[in-house]
């Protein structure tokens, strides 16, 4: 059985008006995606629903809540108009609408209309408080969860990297060190955690053809602090490719200034009531320090996730030079 007819026999037993459809009916879009697969179906007649999106969820080793709380996040979220509605839910995958629309670009970071939609949806994600989640914040639970992931990749698995790759294995082991955890807590800001997505990058910022945004992928989401989702949003706005040596790719010096990360944060705060002009500013001024730190969050995050993904690539992207760079950069 083909994928594409797999994943149409899903959706046919979860969605009554298309039984009795054939795979000439609709349109399936290429799957993609990192630690899950997704495939967007789309009808070519009239149907209700017209189109969704298929999530096939086992295997995501890297997910940080176990199965059962991440199901009762995901449609809280959904509830709560962050996510996408939920129009089926199983053990091993879930059936989504369907946003018409595209990914942002990372210079679309930068738009103004852009950031006051993302800091609305930051806003209503941050005053939620979905049941079961791990009383440790993300950036504890990394170390834990993701280290048993790289460990195959850095040591016994080491010789089935290129060698100009298994040479960089031995820096990437400090990202474990006792020191970097250090300097990881060191870069948290002060103050009570709240219900993150912890991956804002523009790549999981949906621009429906309305115009509005909404926010994708929410794997990672549990508790940490809001200047995360400020700073990650950035993250990948360094990143130059198409170069014409290997790698082919650079991480560059960030681009963003205070300015753009005041914008966003203006427009979060914009949500929230102050007593006076200089109590707002105040506040602004302290988001915007916190979020500057926890930039470097990003590169330690990001070289960590990178490197299970160095033995079986989902992208055309070396993830260990990858790693190296945004660990350095760290």
């Amino acid at each position: 059985m083909s994928v594409e007819s797999d994943v149409l026999r899903r959706c046919q037993d979860a969605l009554p008006p298309w039984r009795g459809t054939t795979l000439d009916d609709f349109v399936f879009d290429p799957p993609k995606g990192f630690s899950s697969f997704t495939m967007g179906v789309r009808a070519r007649r009239d149907l209700d629903p017209p189109a969704v999106l298929y999530r096939h969820l086992a295997g995501k080793e890297n997910a940080i809540l176990d199965s059962d709380t991440e199901k009762r996040t995901f449609l809280l979220l959904g509830e709560a108009g962050i996510a996408a509605r939920c129009l089926h839910y199983a053990d091993d995958h879930r059936i989504e609408q369907f946003y018409e629309g595209r990914t942002l670009t990372a210079a679309e970071v930068f738009d103004p209309d852009v950031q006051r939609g993302i800091a609305g949806e930051l806003f209503t994600l941050h005053q939620l408080e979905p049941q079961g989640l791990p009383e440790e914040t993300y950036f504890e639970l990394l170390p834990e969860r993701w280290r048993r992931l790289a460990e195959p990749v850095l040591g016994p698995r080491r010789s089935e990297l290129p060698t100009d790759e298994q040479a960089l294995c031995d820096d990437l082991r400090a990202l474990f060190d006792d020191d970097t955890v250090a300097k990881v807590r060191a870069c948290l800001p002060d103050g009570p955690p709240v219900f993150c997505h912890n991956d804002t990058y523009h790549g999981n910022v949906f621009r429906l053809a309305d115009g509005s945004i909404r926010l994708l992928d929410f794997e990672f989401s549990c508790l940490n602090h809001p200047a995360f989702d400020f700073a990650n949003l950035f993250a990948e706005t360094v990143m130059e490719h198409g170069l014409p040596e290997p790698p082919y790719f650079r991480i560059n010096a960030p681009a963003f200034t205070d300015d753009d990360l005041g914008s966003l944060i203006g427009f979060y705060l914009d949500h929230r009531s102050f007593s006076t002009d200089a109590e707002r500013a105040d506040e602004l001024a302290r988001l915007v320090a916190e979020t500057k730190r926890a930039i470097l969050l990003s590169d330690y995050m990001y070289a960590m996730a990178a490197l299970p993904l160095a033995l079986e690539p989902i992208q055309k992207i070396r993830f260990i030079p990858y790693a190296h760079q945004r660990f350095t950069k760290f």
